[in-house]
Parts: C-alpha cells; structure tokens; sequence
C-alpha cells in the first residue's frame, strides 16, 4: 500500500516587505539579502492573523466534503503555539467542520515539527487505510526590530492530506534522522522572540544533513544520481545550498550537479518571497519544485531533508505519481502571491509591534483590510476569537 501526500495547499498574510528596503532602512547593502541569504520580500502577519489562522487558510481551499469525512486524524506542527494548553489542531478542526470522530493535537521540536506529523500519519494510516491525515505546518517567524535574524522572517502555513493511494507523492519506506541536544537556536516561554546562534546553527545543518544522507546511503544504496530532486528546510534560502553542495562535489557528477542544482534553485522559488515559516518550510520548497519545474515527471525521486533546531534532523523520499500535477493549484498559488500588497518599512516596524492584551482585556480587531476568509476577531474573557467568513462561524478558546 502506498502512502503519501494526497493534496497540499499554501497561504501567506497579504502582506509583505521588500527586501532591498528593509536593508537600505537598515543601512546594509541590499546584495546581503537579495544574494548572501536569497531573500527577495519577507510576508508579515498582521494582528488579525495567527498561527491559527494562516494554518486553516492554507487548508480551506484543498478540502472536499469527502476529505472532510474520512479526516479522523490533524496534526499541527508548529513553534508558534497560542496556547500553552489546548491544541492549535483544535481550533483548526472546528473552523474547517471536520467531523467530531477525531483526534486533533500540536506537537513542537521546532521547524521539524510537521514532519514528524507526517511520520505519524503515516503509521496511521498504515493502521487504517480508509482514514486521511490533516497534517499542518504554520508559523510567524520573529526575531525582533534591528537584530541579526530580522532578515529571515516570515510568515506562512502549509497543509498536507496524507492518504494511503496519494495522488500527488507516494514516501518511500526508508529514511534517515539524528537527535543531538544542542543550543543553535530556541525560544524560551517568557519571550516572544526567538534566540540563535547563527553561525553555529548553520554548521548544525550542515552537519545533520551530511549524517542523515550517509546513513540513507548506507540503508538503501541510492546515490545522487537516483534523484531527480532534493528539497531543504530553508530559514533562508541559501542554507540548503550550504549542506548540499559539499555532497555534490565530493559525490556527484557533472549531470547530477547540474539537475540537482537547477531543481534546487527552483525550490527556493516562493520560500524566496514568503521568507521562513519554520515547520512549514520544507513543504513550500516541496511546492514550488512541484508547481514550477515543467520538466517533472510522473515516478521521479525526490528527497527531503527536514531539519529542526535543537535538534532533530531526517532525510527522506517520495515517488512523484502519474498525473500528479493536476492535483496541484498552481493558479490559486501564484495569485495569493501575486495580489499581496507591499507596505513601507515604517508600516512594517509598526504592524509588528502590534499585539494582542495579554491582561483579558476585551478587544475587537478590524478585519477590514484582510482578504483572508478566515480570521482572529479578537479577544474576550481571554478566549480568541476566530472567524470564518464562508460560514460566519465564530469560535473562542
């Protein structure tokens, strides 16, 4: 039995910053952005979304009444949690009318979280093959006004249906991950901003991904030249490229450099103008090679590498399945990307510093200017308010 990605859908806030204007505003030269990291625009959430929010947005759009009925499992990876006890899932599930015979949680270990969702969707479904997997990978990057992590930002959530018979990429049975404790990056409960060690997180993924290869190598005897593709976690978008190109040189040849690279860069194509939204990072790299290399083929291998700080690291491969891209949403995609409004950096700096009453405070936020269908209206009683504007269905926490 075949198990995978059955559907995938993708949303980001309508707004965004460019990139070469936050370094000017920051007195960087722009190439630092635009070339050192790969960075072209960075998506910023205003107040009326969450991690919550963008997550549902991303999978309104891909589910039908039938996924509807056999989803009896969502998994929401995230590290941008608005609870330190109910589940974002939770929320998730209502705002979508998912039926009630389910189970719903969030599971955290950073920007690995929504693979280790899939990872347990896939038990699941081997156990109950009839079943469907909401797996959800949602976050808002923040690192702070002025800081050395501000230029990889971002906000964005991805959706997964896993299914047994997926119609868009079937996971092949092996795969290879590594734990280490370490201190690369990490966000105590007390701050709303994330601490990294830049340089030493880097080395860490570099490392984590050359472990994990090796041990896939040693587990299944496939070689570079067995993949069409290889799709990274990107915080940024050149960080992939930093883990892949050693094992290019020392292992690839000409052909495989130059496909490996190529589809590399395709990859890159909308984390490139999102920037990184953590658990669900991998998973737009995923999209972009899906929905923009024309030169795809059905029954060609792609490898994933999914790496959470911390640190948890896992490399593994899916088979691309006949037809698979009249699965995707190519058009939908490329339309919330293309009708997001631009804001200044001083209208950025201040929709950042937003936030919600952390006292109980009853507050009622304007929605007027976000297309999103659904939303946070608020908060009373300290329960957040979210609506759905298809059903005007309205929730508290």
């Amino acid at each position: 039995m075949k198990i995978g990605i059955d559907k995938i859908g993708f949303y980001t806030p309508h707004l965004y910053v460019d990139m070469k204007k936050l370094a000017v505003a920051r007195e960087i030269e722009p190439e630092k952005f635009t070339i050192g990291i790969g960075q072209e625009k960075m998506a910023l959430a205003p107040l009326t979304q969450d991690a919550v929010t963008l997550a549902a947005n991303a999978a309104l759009n891909i589910l039908d009444e039938k996924d509807k009925e056999k989803i009896d499992l969502v998994i929401f990876g995230t590290e941008s949690g608005i609870d330190h006890s109910k589940a974002a899932a939770i929320y998730v599930h209502h705002l979508l009318g998912l039926r009630s015979e389910a189970r719903a949680f969030e599971i955290k270990q950073a920007c690995y979280g929504a693979t280790a969702g899939i990872q347990m969707a896939k038990g699941h479904i081997a156990l109950n093959p009839e079943s469907k997997v909401l797996v959800l990978g949602s976050d808002i990057s923040r690192y702070g006004l002025n800081t050395s992590g501000e230029a990889t930002q971002g906000a964005g959530a991805v959706a997964l249906v896993i299914s047994a018979e997926p119609s868009i990429l079937a996971f092949e049975e092996q795969s290879a991950y590594v734990t280490a404790d370490i201190m690369d990056f990490w966000r105590p409960i007390y701050s709303e901003a994330a601490f990294v060690d830049g340089k030493f997180s880097n080395e860490q993924y570099i490392q984590f991904f050359a472990t994990a290869w090796a041990q896939y190598k040693a587990k299944t005897n496939l070689a570079l030249k067995d993949f069409e593709a290889i799709c990274f976690h990107l915080p940024y978008t050149k960080m992939g490229l930093k883990a892949l190109k050693p094992v290019l040189l020392e292992e690839g040849s000409a052909a495989d450099q130059e496909r490996l690279l190529a589809n590399y860069q395709v990859s890159t194509g909308y984390n490139r103008v999102v920037g990184n939204i953590y658990t669900g990072s991998l998973y737009l790299s995923l999209l972009s090679l899906l929905e923009q290399q024309e030169d795809l083929a059905d029954g060609e291998r792609i490898g994933l590498f999914s790496y959470g700080s911390g640190a948890v690291g896992e490399f593994f491969t899916g088979i691309l399945q006949p037809g698979f891209r009249s699965h995707l949403n190519v058009v939908q995609h490329m339309d919330l990307l293309s009708s997001r409004a631009e804001v200044s950096v001083a209208e950025y700096e201040a929709i950042f510093q937003q936030t919600l009453p952390i006292d109980g405070t009853t507050v009622e936020l304007d929605n007027t200017n976000d297309p999103a269908e659904i939303y946070l209206a608020g908060m009373t009683n300290n329960m957040r308010q979210y609506i759905n504007k298809q059903t005007e269905d309205s929730i508290y926490s």
